[in-house]
């Protein structure tokens, strides 16, 4: 049975919210800074008041507008006439008036109700900070021109930003983050977050991510990304080779000097118990980080492929490395409790 890490025993509000950032590629420098983090006792009061303190930025720079189809009844002309829909109601003889429909420009498009209705949410959640709820209502307030939304998860598909719209990017981040961990209460007055901890393939698939996007900013360099890499099968039948799952590496970091094989592994135990000999690596681990090394090095003949899994700490810190099949593999910790300059410093001694 997979043993995950419980994230809400370890990780610090912040250094969620920032691994958060960089998975949503919205990372900036002092992000944290100018909402005060330090002050947010917990994940969703971090969220609320983030939301809360970009909302507010964006009014004072201006919601966005947009054209949306109106069709509407009256006595003037107003765009396009619609003759077929006039005679099936008789309008222009039971009341002389036209249908027309055509284009307004209003406040009332998608990402703005998005916007609304979840800071709504928030403020009747009750594990939201009093005062930070009481602040998400009074600015929900000056909403007063924006429609409800029944928020769907297809729906923040459907938002689309462009350059000058970029402002309301991590804004739609952490409104489906929020629509995803907010479930209603058994009376449905109120709503309550789920622990992240409850959905270990979703933080896995974020530790994942955030270690991708750390180092491809913070590695200049070098070209990071996700590798994928066919295994060379042959079959007989051509239908069967269907069945072969797809290696891909979480991320492979590469210079002209250097390629790099690193394997996140978001689990709650680095080593596990062996029955005479103590704690040991995961085999299965150690195969996979092997597999895909094997498979680097027939493509890259002129360097010496390196492999790396990284944990999140558990107990003790952990930093072994080794020579194995002639290829240098190391094994490593991050503590993802400490202060976010020292998992910021760790990260980049890992490869440097």
């Amino acid at each position: 049975m997979t043993s995950y890490l419980r994230i809400d025993h370890v990780i610090a509000p912040r250094n969620l919210y920032f691994m958060l950032l960089y998975a949503w590629d919205c990372f900036r420098e002092g992000e944290l800074n100018f909402v005060g983090t330090d002050e947010s006792p917990n994940l969703p009061t971090l969220l609320a008041k983030v939301l809360n303190v970009h909302t507010h930025r964006l009014m004072r720079q201006g919601l966005d507008r947009g054209y949306v189809d109106v069709t509407e009844e009256g006595r003037s002309i107003r765009g396009r006439l619609l003759m077929g829909e006039m005679a099936k109601r008789q309008t222009l003889k039971l009341r002389g008036t036209a249908i027309c429909e055509f284009d307004e420009l209003t406040l009332d498009i998608l990402h703005n109700r998005i916007l609304f209705e979840t800071m709504i949410r928030l403020s009747k959640s009750p594990q939201v900070d009093r005062k930070i709820r009481h602040d998400v209502g009074l600015t929900a307030r000056r909403f007063r021109f924006i429609s409800r939304i029944h928020l769907t998860s297809d729906l923040f598909g459907r938002v689309q930003l462009s350059r000058s719209t970029s402002q309301y990017r991590l804004l739609m981040h952490i409104c489906e983050m929020i629509f995803h961990e907010l479930m209603p209460d058994t009376l449905g007055a109120s709503s309550r977050f789920k622990s992240l901890a409850k959905d270990p393939v979703r933080m896995s698939k974020v530790f994942e991510v955030f270690l991708r996007n750390f180092y491809h900013r913070e590695l200049s360099d070098y070209s990071v990304s996700g590798k994928r890499m066919s295994w060379e099968a042959q079959a007989k039948d051509e239908a069967h080779l269907a069945y072969i799952p797809i290696m891909e590496t979480d991320i492979t970091i590469r210079s002209p000097e250097r390629v790099i094989v690193i394997d996140a592994k978001y689990y709650r135990k680095v080593l596990i118990p062996s029955r005479f000999e103590g704690e040991k690596i995961r085999t299965a681990h150690l195969y996979q980080l092997n597999t895909y090394l094997a498979r680097v090095a027939e493509k890259e003949i002129a360097l010496v492929p390196e492999g790396m899994l990284i944990y999140p700490q558990d107990v003790r810190p952990l930093d072994l490395q080794y020579s194995l099949l002639g290829r240098p593999i190391k094994i490593a910790t991050v503590n993802l409790s400490a202060e976010w300059k020292e998992i910021h410093y760790r990260l980049l001694d890992l490869v440097r």
